[in-house]
């Protein structure tokens, strides 16, 4: 997709209804900040996550009348995936809302690193679903991060799981293409903590952001032919780096994303060159689940929702498993502290002591949709594990079962690292084994 047909994309969608009037004033409705980019070159990626988010949180509004007669106030604030602007947007909008922000969810592992020092002293947790810091699952150093479902490191286990078991990975050479930013970075340690366990030889690429000029490091697999090529992309890289691939006739089924570079606008765009290509999935894509139904009774039969066509995508779904596990928490927080707006500090009790289990994920429509997940003082990932999902040319089809992240080894690594970063921010972890208020 070109840039100007994508910010033609983008710039329509920004018709996004915003729920209530006036956020700052709003008394009695849990406000809610969504720091999003709908415009520029990450939009294609950032519009449909952040249409789930709006989506599901209206569904509550319109179907149950809030969380418990608490109704949600949106207001997004762009940002376009730029680190600087996403801190400028949490610091607009943290003290919004009768209790202020009650948690953030940046969508950025560049703003997560950025925003992991704020959220203490401010007391808003972040929700970082499949992205942030990978040792932010240790709770008892990080206690305001909340990287639920899956860590990067966990992706990156599993990735190199799922390849081993095609046959040894001794003598063969990994390449990992990534977006050269914090996100990009993070599956590195363990990609060459692996080389070692698997005998494999492991080379990383950089692409600068955003990433639309790569024909120099296609050329260079081009040259070296790796048996695999890993991609840590975001936005229109994704796209490129499948163009690109085809180009140089690398075999896209010896690709695998990680989950955000999986969805509909990666793969689109390449047309038939994208088949085959495969990538880690947190949740299916598809409108099959009870949640959709009322999405569209609703929202999208009675003129509310966004936009029609980003249901049942893949980011949109993340989009509403995101806005879920906000609910969730906010719903789990008023369990211990009444039926009314909760603060960050609220929420924050609320996301350690979630337990959503599969009787209550089919409760909410979600059957099938997310796995269950049980977050503690010591674990705040919660879970960690994925499928691989293949493209056939038209539709994303799994070819695994779950995957899981093998915490024997990864479980000391985190709590190695998270040491290492209570020590140099001179933070006192907390005891985990014993009852947190």
């Amino acid at each position: 997709m070109k840039l100007k047909a994508i910010f033609a994309l983008a710039a329509a969608a920004l018709a996004l209804p915003v729920a209530g009037a006036d956020p700052a004033l709003a008394q009695g409705e849990q406000f809610y900040p969504a720091l999003v980019y709908r415009t520029g070159a990450y939009a294609p990626n950032g519009i449909p996550f952040a249409n789930g988010i709006a989506d599901y949180l209206a569904l509550v509004n319109e179907r149950d009348g809030g969380v418990n007669g608490v109704k949600f106030v949106i207001e997004e604030c762009e940002f376009g995936y730029a680190t600087d602007k996403g801190v400028e947007c949490y610091e607009r909008l943290k003290g919004k809302g009768s209790t202020g922000a009650a948690v953030i969810t940046p969508l950025s592992t560049g703003v997560t690193f950025a925003l992991t020092e704020k959220a203490p002293i401010d007391k808003i947790p972040l929700l970082t679903m499949g992205y942030g810091r990978s040792e932010s699952a240790d709770g008892s150093v990080f206690t305001w991060n909340f990287p639920l479902l899956g860590t990067y490191w966990s992706a990156a286990d599993i990735l190199i799981q799922h390849v081993a078991k095609k046959g040894s990975l001794k003598g063969k050479k990994i390449v990992l293409v990534y977006h050269d930013s914090p996100y990009g970075k993070e599956p590195i340690p363990v990609l060459q903590d692996h080389a070692k366990t698997y005998g494999y030889t492991f080379e990383a690429i950089p692409v600068t952001s955003p990433g639309v000029e790569q024909k120099a490091v296609w050329l260079q697999i081009r040259q070296g032919r790796p048996d695999y090529v890993f991609l840590w992309g975001w936005g229109v890289m994704n796209s490129t780096s499948i163009k690109e691939a085809a180009a140089v006739n690398y075999p896209r089924d010896k690709m695998y994303g990680v989950w955000w570079s999986g969805a509909e606008p990666d793969v689109l765009p390449a047309g038939d060159g994208s088949k085959g290509y495969n990538a880690l999935a947190l949740h299916p894509a598809g409108t099959v689940y009870e949640v959709h139904k009322d999405v569209l009774k609703y929202l999208h039969e009675r003129g509310k929702g966004a936009r029609r066509e980003d249901v049942g995508s893949v980011l949109y779904n993340r989009g509403l498993i995101n806005a879920m596990l906000v609910v969730e928490a906010i719903r789990t927080a008023q369990g211990k502290f009444g039926n009314k707006p909760m603060t960050g500090e609220q929420t924050r009790w609320g996301f350690e002591n979630l337990n959503l289990t599969a009787a209550r994920i089919k409760d909410l429509g979600m059957d099938g949709l997310v796995s269950p997940i049980k977050v503690s003082c010591a674990d705040h990932e919660g879970a960690r594990k994925a499928r691989i999902h293949q493209w056939d040319g038209k539709q994303w089809v799994y070819t695994t079962e779950w995957i899981e992240a093998d915490t024997k080894y990864l479980r000391p690594k985190m709590e190695a690292a998270a040491k290492a970063y209570a020590e140099e921010k001179k933070i006192t972890p907390r005891d985990c084994s014993k009852p947190q208020s």
